[in-house]
């Protein structure tokens, strides 16, 4: 990744003002994609500049659709092969961080002066600490589910996390609670319970009841307390950090994985889980070759999803990132039907259309949001983009 700063909106573009400095004028708004900051001070990005900065948001969702597909695919294929970890399943969903590193060799730093008192370095050290704990904890839940569900139930009740993502950005980040939004949460919690309820006739049932509903619960409180992280990243880059480039961004995912791998090492110790990894690796089905490549393409995959993360957070905002996620999630299941055979019956599919249904409410509301903030700009401007 190249210097980006020709074309990316800097500290200065409307888009991550309304992320890193939420005011009365536009708390609660999606940032517009289309967005044109009419301030004296400011230029808009012309059209070259503006092509350059789609293609970057496409990349990153290509990105973050595909890392995170393929991880969780992978992550499925290291349960069915033998692999019984849950420790080493959350290890390797952050191991990978050295990788973002080659991102920040070619990410210029900020030449705008900042504190560095002890007091800021010991606040922005304590939110990696804290949030690197919870993102451990979150990996570890997510194992579990991983673990105790077939993948299509887990990726469909991993929709539930645009609807806590809602909630906390509400509380958290002054996000506008409309009546869509609320919809949205709705639909995409029925369709999680709508699982809940279907143990008995989507391929689980070589599972007890007790361990298909540990890894339900696990796997919606993984998805509650992903959508906490993102909502208190954001709350840290407005209240600690108080400013976003890439470089900083970059930095806010590498040290909070470096603390959720040593975490995630302390706890492969601390469980004896360690001492059956040589077993584990001679017994995986597939082969030690397999085994060491399926560990370390997950590895990678989870951090290829990071980038098209922190890529989205820093072209738009975290609300936009998270979405794109959830857009992932009806595409898993299709794979693991042919990959892995699972079953997708009837009230999986309405399930499905359900959380699809949710997705498209959230989305339409992005649309009405910044097809206001096109009018706003066009009042302002004299034109009138209703017809848009």
């Amino acid at each position: 990744m190249g210097d980006n700063r020709g074309f990316l909106p800097g500290a200065n573009c409307p888009l991550l003002n309304s992320f890193t400095n939420p005011g009365p004028s536009n708390s609660g708004e999606v940032p517009s994609l289309t967005d044109k900051d009419t301030s004296s001070n400011s230029t808009s990005l012309n059209a070259p500049s503006r092509r350059l900065w789609w293609l970057l948001v496409i990349l990153n969702i290509f990105f973050l659709l595909v890392g995170q597909t393929a991880a969780t695919l992978l992550g499925r294929f290291y349960y069915d092969q033998g692999g019984n970890s849950k420790w080493m399943s959350t290890l390797v969903q952050t191991i990978g961080f050295p990788f973002l590193f080659f991102a920040l060799l070619y990410v210029p730093r900020s030449t705008t002066s900042t504190s560095s008192s002890s007091t800021h370095l010991l606040h922005l050290s304590l939110v990696y600490l804290v949030l690197g704990l919870i993102i451990a904890g979150d990996n570890l839940m997510y194992s579990y589910g991983l673990l105790y569900l077939p993948v299509s139930t887990y990726s469909l009740i991993c929709a539930s996390q645009l609807a806590f993502n809602s909630i906390f950005a509400y509380f958290l980040n002054s996000q506008k609670f409309t009546a869509l939004i609320f919809n949205s949460v709705v639909l995409l919690t029925f369709s999680a319970a709508l699982l809940g309820v279907n143990e008995d006739s989507d391929g689980s049932s070589n599972l007890s009841h007790k361990y298909y509903a540990l890894g339900f619960v696990l796997t919606l409180g993984a998805s509650a307390t992903y959508a906490l992280i993102l909502s208190l990243m954001q709350l840290s880059f407005d209240k600690v950090i108080k400013r976003e480039t890439f470089s900083v961004v970059l930095d806010m995912q590498i040290y909070t994985a470096f603390v959720a791998t040593c975490a995630s090492v302390v706890g492969l110790f601390a469980s004896g889980e360690w001492r059956g990894l040589q077993g584990e690796m001679e017994g995986f089905k597939s082969g030690k070759v397999s085994y060491i490549l399926t560990l370390v393409g997950t590895a990678v995959s989870w951090q290829v999803a990071s980038i098209g993360v922190v890529g989205l957070v820093f072209v738009v905002s975290s609300l936009f990132s998270n979405v794109i996620s959830t857009l992932a999630l009806p595409v898993v299941p299709v794979f693991a039907v042919i990959f892995f055979k699972d079953k997708m019956n009837g009230v999986m599919i309405i399930a499905m259309l359900i959380a699809i249904w949710g997705f498209a409410s959230y989305m339409y509301q992005h649309y009405l949001d910044d097809l206001k903030a096109k009018n706003d700009a066009g009042e302002n401007n004299g034109t009138d983009f209703t017809g848009v």
